[in-house]
């Protein structure tokens, strides 16, 4: 075994992983702080959404602007080290890969002002908040989809899948999957929300 070979849990994966937690709590007491009149489930769907706008404007919005004026693996800082540990498990996010570079500014820009939006709608029981959840789950999934799909149809000549158990099931599987369960259930609530209001609609005609 090679004893130069970087440990595969390291001070940057201990800050990485504390970040994470950091932005989870910062999402939390947001919730706390605007939707103390909101139901338990909705302050659910409020402790994600603040989440997801955190991490699209702390984590993804740096990656972008590293990755227009050259690219993750030529930049320093505390956010760049965060995604050169990403990078260990998905090389693409080091180079400025175009298709991930695109689909990052669409979750960035047009995610991260659907995501306030629907906040807005939440904590005030507007009319419009399915409409804005459905158009951000969406987005969400199609963002997931274009991130892995072309890399599937290649062979996954990026992901390093046999790295080890933090780079795969850490990385790509846990913080990836999130992005693909919780746009599903949060669907899931729209369709049967829209669902209820078609068949008070049909009893009162």
């Amino acid at each position: 075994m090679d004893s130069d070979a970087d440990p595969v849990f390291s001070a940057v994966s201990a800050v990485s992983l504390l970040a994470c937690a950091l932005q989870g709590a910062a999402a939390y007491l947001m919730t706390r702080r605007f939707g103390g009149n909101s139901s338990m489930t909705d302050r659910w769907v409020l402790t994600w959404l603040f989440y997801d706008v955190i991490v699209h404007v702390t984590l993804e919005g740096p990656f972008v602007l590293m990755s227009l004026r050259g690219s993750v693996e030529a930049s320093e800082g505390p956010v760049a080290q965060l995604w050169q540990e990403y990078g260990k498990a998905d090389r693409r996010w080091l180079s400025s890969d175009p298709n991930i570079v695109s689909v990052e500014i669409l979750t960035v820009v047009l995610c991260s002002a659907l995501g306030l939006a629907l906040i807005h709608a939440v904590v005030h029981d507007k009319h419009y908040r399915h409409f804005l959840q459905i158009s951000l789950s969406v987005c969400e999934l199609y963002g997931g989809w274009m991130t892995f799909a072309p890399e599937w149809l290649q062979g996954c000549p990026s992901l390093n899948q046999a790295s080890s158990w933090l780079h795969l099931w850490v990385y790509l599987v846990f913080f990836n999957g999130i992005w693909v369960l919780v746009p599903a259930l949060l669907l899931l609530q729209s369709w049967a929300a829209l669902r209820g209001l078609h068949r008070g609609k049909t009893r009162a005609d």
